[in-house]
């Protein structure tokens, strides 16, 4: 590649030595890192992975390679001080807030390739007044997004409270009584932040005198937390979007820069050797004596690559719903997988610069977009047209014009689901391949199939649909069911061996996870419909707090904390104060998510027209935003 890289030169207070064992990854394009500061290697001590590790009286620096340097085209998220918790904006943000905000906005990085510009586009608009609207465009059959404020100087003109005459003979006394109660409601579900953020404060985690991450779960009264202690890559998604949309981002820039640098290079399991570039699936600072017998202490941060995990699973689950350590019929390729790989691809073209050194990986990861979106809009979608089709299909065709192309039995539907498909809307199932598909519905396959545009416009408004005419179902008591139904009886003897954790309605088997609400309230903001979400959090605030932030719900209407629910839940905690800042600030929303892209329309792979079938998903999705 003959372009310089886009990792930029980062520092943090007060840094840690680096003790690797083995040889260093060269994922920055450079086999080896330059630095004033001693890299010692300690392979008598750390024998099958790196750690890293510092003095508590050290004071250095943590650098990139100096073969990347910072890209102009891109701009800074902002800028921290030594308090982690307080940040400064650098300019005018996206979102046009005044470069003295006393609060940190979350940036959407300016990119030379400007992919994100084919789908969304946030405009801003000042008069000479102080007037200032945000519309966010783009999206099918649903409004714009308008958001509108009056500004005085840098400060926000409110109601002149004169207006309302207490009084005055035309007061409606019916209507303060309402306002009064309004009040009491706002108040308490303020307590409620009030005690999530300070909950999700006391999860934080140190390393060398720097915030790293939040531990899983934070519960004092757990005297036997298993791995609950650790940082988990996935579960700290949530925490890292709060903590961002509070303007809090020190925390979630070294996160990503340690996280790196406990990427595997050799065996973790046995013989097993990992992908390099594997991000463990957890990690945990531990306080270790320094080699010389001196006395002195030193922090190490320890990555788990399976070694550790419950049934020496390796973290693939990293990502995920973490279902993968059990057996729950989930195999060929999940719905999950496939939405959540999709998006991947997409972040990952959005950050590449295009120029003569990346074009030709940028048309592979558009071709792979194409292909994927294709298959999963074309074959995985169901509603009650196409089950009725599935229900009539032929099978063992053989010819290239085969309707039933997976071979598909119909006796393959199974009871529950014709009865259940409501006659408006349809999902994408969870599984499919030869001879067999998996009728459940599955909720964060879903849901990222809409924020990420994996399904058409018009499929993603069909799940929400289908959310809301099942909302006794996928909803019930506490938002949102992992997936629906569940496995039980001799099926769930069979396909899960007979596991005392996922019984019917229980953990991974229809059980109710309330993280699953920031996706839910982010997919809900993109389509237009933010009262299906702002339901569903008022629903879960009158529980979490009182049920002491539980992991999972269990019973088929999610009535139960979770029989081996961890309380204190970290991931429970930010995914209820994503919601909450996601509904008050939508604008925000527009930059987790992404509409659909027109360049992957105009790049069909699948040449189905070419032998006069019928026409591909990829037309009929153009037809449908009026490309």
């Amino acid at each position: 590649m003959n372009t310089s890289s886009c990792i930029g030169i980062s520092t943090m207070k007060p840094c840690c030595r680096i003790l690797i064992g083995y040889r260093i990854s060269s994922i920055f394009g450079v086999s080896h890192i330059r630095s004033n500061h001693k890299i010692v290697n300690n392979s008598s001590k750390l024998h099958s992975k790196s750690k890293l590790s510092c003095y508590n009286d050290a004071k250095c620096k943590v650098i990139g390679h100096k073969k990347g340097v910072i890209d102009l085209n891109r701009r800074a998220f902002f800028a921290s001080g030594s308090n982690w918790g307080e940040s400064k904006i650098l300019g005018k943000n996206k979102l046009g807030v005044n470069k003295d905000s006393s609060r940190g906005i979350l940036v959407i990085p300016h990119v030379a390739s400007d992919f994100r510009n084919h789908s969304t586009s946030i405009d801003s608009h000042v008069n000479e007044k102080g007037f200032e609207s945000i519309y966010i465009q783009g999206g099918l059959n649903r409004k714009p997004l308008v958001i509108e404020k009056i500004e005085n100087g840098n400060e926000v003109v409110k109601e002149d409270e004169s207006r309302v005459q207490v009084n005055g003979s035309g007061v409606n006394l019916d209507i303060l009584k309402d306002l009064n109660e309004n009040v009491e409601t706002e108040s308490e579900a303020s307590n409620i932040e009030k005690e999530a953020w300070k909950l999700l404060r006391d999860a934080v985690v140190n390393y060398c005198g720097n915030p790293v991450g939040t531990v899983a779960a934070n519960n004092p009264a757990d005297k036997q937390p298993l791995n609950y202690d650790q940082v988990f890559i996935r579960d700290f998604v949530p925490s890292a979007l709060a903590f961002l949309l509070n303007g809090e981002g020190e925390i979630v820039k070294n996160f990503l820069l340690n996280t790196l640098q406990l990427q595997s290079w050799e065996k973790t399991v046995d013989c097993y050797s990992p992908g390099q570039g594997l991000m463990p699936a957890s990690f945990k600072v531990r306080t270790v004596p320094l080699d010389g017998g001196d006395g002195t202490l030193e922090e190490v941060l320890d990555p788990d690559f399976g070694e550790s995990a419950i049934g020496r699973v390796a973290p693939v689950d990293s990502g995920e719903g973490g279902r993968p350590n059990r057996r729950m019929g989930i195999h060929g390729h999940p719905l999950e997988i496939q939405s959540l790989f999709y998006s991947a691809l997409r972040c990952s073209r959005e950050m590449l610069i295009v120029n003569d050194g990346t074009k030709n990986l940028v048309a592979a990861i558009n071709n792979r977009l194409s292909a994927l979106s294709f298959h999963v809009r074309e074959y995985y979608w169901v509603d009650m047209k196409k089950i009725n089709e599935i229900y009539r299909y032929k099978t063992e065709e053989y010819s290239a014009d085969a309707i039933n192309k997976f071979n598909i039995y119909p006796d393959q539907i199974p009871s529950w689901l014709v009865d259940w498909i409501p006659n408006e809307g349809g999902y994408l199932i969870g599984n499919l391949e030869p001879g067999h598909m998996d009728f459940r519905f599955f909720t964060l396959g879903n849901l990222w199939a809409i924020v990420s545009s994996l399904g058409t416009a018009r499929q993603n408004e069909g799940i929400l649909n289908l959310i809301e005419a099942k909302w006794d179902d996928l909803v019930a008591h506490m938002p949102l069911k992992i997936c629906y139904p569940a496995l039980e009886y001799e099926e769930w003897r069979i396909i899960t061996g007979g596991d005392p954790k996922n019984t019917p309605w229980s953990y991974h088997n229809g059980g109710s996870w309330p993280t699953l609400l920031w996706q839910f309230t982010l997919a809900c903001i993109k389509m237009g419909r933010p009262e299906l979400a702002q339901k569903a959090v008022a629903m879960a605030e009158k529980r979490l707090s009182v049920d002491q932030w539980p992991e999972y719900y269990d019973t088929q209407s999610g009535r139960f904390i979770g029989k081996q629910s961890r309380l204190h839940q970290t991931w429970t905690i930010a995914g209820y104060l994503t919601s909450k800042m996601l509904l008050e600030n939508p604008a925000k929303a527009s930059l987790l998510f992404w509409e659909e892209d027109y360049e992957l329309l105009e790049n069909c792979v699948c040449a189905l027209s070419k032998t006069g079938r019928k026409k591909c998903l990829r037309f009929a999705a153009r037809s449908q935003i009026g490309v």
